[in-house]
C-alpha cells in the first residue's frame, strides 16, 4: 500500500476517530480536518445542538492520537447545495435523502478540495464500507462495496459517488464489525469509544422536520382523507405494463371520508404514521400519497393497506447515476440485480429496464413506501454500482 497523506473528517464520534488510528497503523501520514456545516438551531430538539460538542470530542480525539487538527466552516456551501435541495423537493411534494447529498455535495467534493489545500491526497471518513479498484476494457476503475458488517453497510449513503471521487477516497473500518470498532476505541481510551451514533439530518441533527421546514415552508390547513382497501386503484391488473405498474396510486378527495386536518402536506411522506393525530380507529393509519398542489393528506389503516405497497418504480434519464460506468446499461437492455430503495432495507430482487422514458425497476414483490426523492440504488453481488431519484 502507498504510504500517503491522508485527510481524515473528524466528526468527533467512534467511526471516524477509529477510522483515524487504522489510517496511523498502516503507516500514512494522518491529518484531522472537522467540518462546521450548519448554524441555525431552528427545529432542533432539546438538548441537541451537536455543533460544539462534536468540535470538542474531535479535539479530544486528535490530542490522544498525536495528529493535527484543522477546521474548515463549510455552513455555506451545505445551505446551498444540501438544505436547499431539501427545501426545493419537499416543496414539490418529495422526501429528499439529504445524506446521500451531503456524501455527493459536502464530504467527497467541498470537503475535498479543502483536505487538498492541506496537501492531503485522499480523504477517509468512518463509513462502513469498502473500495477497491479493478480492470476492465484496459482501464482502472473504482468500485464501492458493501461494509463487511451487515448491521452497519453504509454503501447506499455513498450511492451518487462518481469514478473521480471513489479514487481519492478511502474507508479504513469498511472491514470492520461495529462492536470491534467500540473495542479498538476503548482500548486506545479514546474520548468517543461510548458516545452514540448521531442521528438525524446529516450535520444538523436531530430535528422536529415540521418546524425546521417552516423556515421557507408556509403551513396550510388541509384536509386528511381516508382511503379503503378495495379503492379500484388496487384492482388487479394482469400483464399491464411496466409503465403503469410504475406509477404511483391516484386519488381525489371525494375518494374517502375526512377524518382529520394536517398544517401542510409537504410536511408528510409516504408511510409515516408518526404526527397525524387522528384516533379511533382499529388500526393506526398510514400517510399512503399526498397532494401539494390540492394540499390533501391521503391515509389508509393498518400496515398492510394495499396504498402502501407498489410493484414497480421509474427514475428520470436524467437522474440516472452509473457509479461503474462501463456496467452503465443502454437503451432496450434490461439485467436482473439487486435493489434497495432506504438505509438498512434488505436487498431486494428486481428487473432494471433502460428505455428512453428512464430505468424503470421492476420488483420481484411489491414494495411497501416507494417514495418519489428518494434514492433506489442497485447491486451486483456486494457492489454498489448505480443509483437514481425515484420520479414519482
Amino acid at each position: 500500500m502507498n504510504k500517503q497523506r491522508v485527510v481524515v473528517g473528524l466528526s468527533g464520534g467512534v467511526d471516524s476517530s477509529v477510522a483515524a488510528h487504522v489510517l496511523l497503523q498502516q503507516g500514512h501520514e494522518v491529518v484531522g480536518l472537522f467540518m462546521k456545516n450548519w448554524h441555525d438551531t431552528t427545529g432542533l430538539l432539546r438538548a441537541d445542538c451537536p455543533y460544539d460538542d462534536d468540535r470538542q470530542f474531535a479535539e479530544m480525539v486528535a490530542h490522544k492520537l498525536h495528529i493535527p487538527l484543522h477546521f474548515v466552516d463549510l455552513s455555506q456551501e451545505y445551505r446551498r447545495r444540501v438544505v436547499d435541495y431539501m427545501f426545493a423537493e419537499y416543496a414539490q411534494g418529495r422526501t429528499p435523502n439529504p445524506d446521500v447529498l451531503c456524501n455527493r455535495e459536502i464530504k467527497f467534493d467541498a470537503f475535498l478540495l479543502a483536505a487538498q489545500q492541506l496537501g492531503g491526497t485522499a480523504v477517509a471518513t468512518g463509513h462502513y464500507c469498502r473500495t477497491d479498484t479493478v480492470s476492465a476494457h484496459g482501464q482502472p476503475y473504482h468500485r464501492l462495496l458493501a461494509g463487511t458488517d451487515p448491521n452497519k453497510d453504509q454503501s447506499y449513503f455513498l450511492c451518487q459517488l462518481n469514478q473521480a471521487q471513489l479514487a481519492q477516497a478511502m474507508f479504513p473500518i469498511g472491514h470492520m464489525l461495529k462492536p470491534e470498532v467500540r473495542r479498538v476505541a476503548s482500548e486506545l481510551g479514546l474520548a468517543t469509544a461510548t458516545r452514540k451514533d448521531s442521528q438525524g439530518i446529516c450535520f444538523v441533527g436531530k430535528v422536529d422536520l415540521p418546524v425546521f421546514l417552516q423556515q421557507q415552508l408556509r403551513a396550510r390547513r388541509g384536509r386528511i382523507v381516508e382511503i379503503a382497501p378495495d379503492h379500484p386503484a388496487y384492482a388487479p391488473q394482469p400483464n399491464s405494463p411496466l409503465e403503469l405498474r410504475a406509477q404511483p396510486h391516484r386519488y381525489t378527495p371525494t375518494d374517502g371520508p375526512v377524518v382529520g386536518q394536517h398544517q401542510g402536506a409537504q410536511f408528510y411522506t409516504i408511510g409515516q404514521r408518526k404526527g397525524l393525530n387522528v384516533g379511533g380507529k382499529a388500526e393506526p393509519l398510514f400517510v399512503i400519497a399526498t397532494d401539494v398542489a390540492q394540499n390533501v393528506v391521503y391515509v389508509g389503516m393498518g400496515q398492510s393497506h394495499p396504498g402502501l405497497y407498489r410493484q414497480a418504480l421509474r427514475i428520470q434519464p436524467h437522474e440516472v447515476h452509473w457509479v461503474r460506468p462501463d456496467l452503465a446499461m443502454a437503451t432496450g437492455q434490461h439485467q436482473a440485480l439487486l435493489v434497495r430503495i432506504r438505509y438498512r432495507q434488505p436487498l431486494q430482487r428486481a428487473t432494471l429496464h433502460m428505455t428512453e422514458r428512464g430505468l424503470y425497476i421492476d420488483f420481484e414483490q411489491p414494495q411497501r413506501g416507494i417514495t418519489a426523492g428518494q434514492f433506489a440504488a442497485w447491486y451486483s453481488d456486494n457492489e454498489l454500482i448505480g443509483s437514481g431519484v425515484i420520479a414519482e
